[in-house]
């Protein structure tokens, strides 16, 4: 069914992903219990319609603002006629990451972020606004390049991550991120993962993990289904490349159509996948060694050092974290300090 690029053709994905519903349910054998976490009070809140906007300024703005989140590609990706305009490095879009244009439940969602800027950012190791956490995104995520004061594209991506956080209901605190399972007592595992990732996940992302184009031989026009590792993926300074944010990612969100009620995949399966994915090769962001001023703030799961442990890095990347935990515990009750000597 694949023409001799190892693509699908787009009518042939179409009707896949109509029915990938059934698909899951078969594919995916003995998939883990609903959760028994009690469901948010709050689940009838949902983020506000970009759509019901009147057509004036700042309206248009926020319409941009989602316009370039979910076609990010399109308006200043690598492609793009105006040279100017290429921030982006790779044909992903914002919402590759973040479903649903940023809305859904541990989905990476977005809503209720700008209310917390400017926060501590303990990567940069100092304060930055909403609009320089976006900054953060397209280095790393999109592989690209800040955008700059004044541009009016950041100047939409923030308009439309405040408009999604208006109404929230008082003193809710949206979980941005995708879920929190238990860690396993052992390390995540690729070889585990790799037959996995064959049976489970092929389909939408392919054997090679190349994603599938929307248009294919076009990469300007974005992917249907983003690519997971290679040159045209994230870089290893993306959240996305730190195995707990993907495991749990792909627990609550994968296969296609998956939700975190009822998910598909077991938790040791997901791990091992997200193993399996964030062991192949992938764009290195150049300042890595540079992150996290104060490495006792450093995620343990972040697969680049310096470390303010002795551990591996191979630990780093697929655990297990539970010893690292306790080292970096023990080093902050003796108050001890661990200055990112790349500083």
């Amino acid at each position: 069914m694949r023409n001799g690029n190892g693509r699908y053709p787009g009518l042939w994905v179409a009707a896949c992903l109509a029915g990938l519903g059934l698909i899951i349910g078969i594919s995916a054998g003995g998939a883990q219990q609903r959760r028994s976490t009690p469901l948010p009070s709050d689940l009838a809140w949902t983020p506000p319609d970009p759509g019901a906007l009147p057509r004036d300024e700042p309206g248009n703005l926020v319409r941009q603002g989602r316009d370039i989140f979910t076609a990010t590609y399109a308006h200043i990706g690598p492609d793009v006629a105006d040279a100017a305009l290429r921030f982006a490095g790779n044909d992903l879009s914002c919402q590759s990451c973040h479903l649903q244009a940023g809305t859904k439940r541990y989905g990476l969602p977005v809503y209720g972020l700008a209310k917390d800027f400017p926060q501590y950012s303990a990567r940069a190791g100092a304060v930055i606004t909403l609009a320089e956490r976006i900054n953060s995104c397209m280095t790393r995520s999109m592989n690209g390049r800040p955008l700059p004061d004044g541009s009016p594209q950041r100047a939409a991506l923030v308009a439309y991550l405040t408009f999604l956080s208006s109404g929230l209901p008082p003193g809710r605190n949206p979980d941005y991120g995708a879920g929190r399972m238990a860690e396993l007592d052992r390390a995540a595992d690729p070889s585990r993962g790799e037959p996995l990732f064959r049976q489970k996940c092929v389909l939408c992302h392919g054997e090679q993990g190349q994603g599938l184009l929307r248009t294919d031989h076009v990469p300007a026009l974005g992917y249907m289904v983003p690519p997971l590792w290679g040159t045209a993926s994230f870089n290893s300074g993306a959240g996305m490349s730190r195995l707990i944010t993907l495991a749990n990612y792909l627990h609550d969100n994968m296969p296609h159509g998956t939700d975190y009620e009822n998910p598909q995949l077991t938790a040791e399966e997901a791990w091992d996948i997200a193993a399996f994915v964030l062991a192949q090769p992938r764009p290195r962001l150049s300042s890595e060694a540079a992150d996290f001023p104060d490495l006792l703030d450093k995620p343990v799961d972040t697969p680049y050092g310096p470390y303010a442990d002795d551990f591996p890095e191979s630990q780093h990347r697929f655990g297990p974290f539970g010893p690292i935990q306790a080292a970096i515990s023990a080093l902050r009750a003796k108050g001890a300090t661990a200055a990112n000597p790349n500083r």
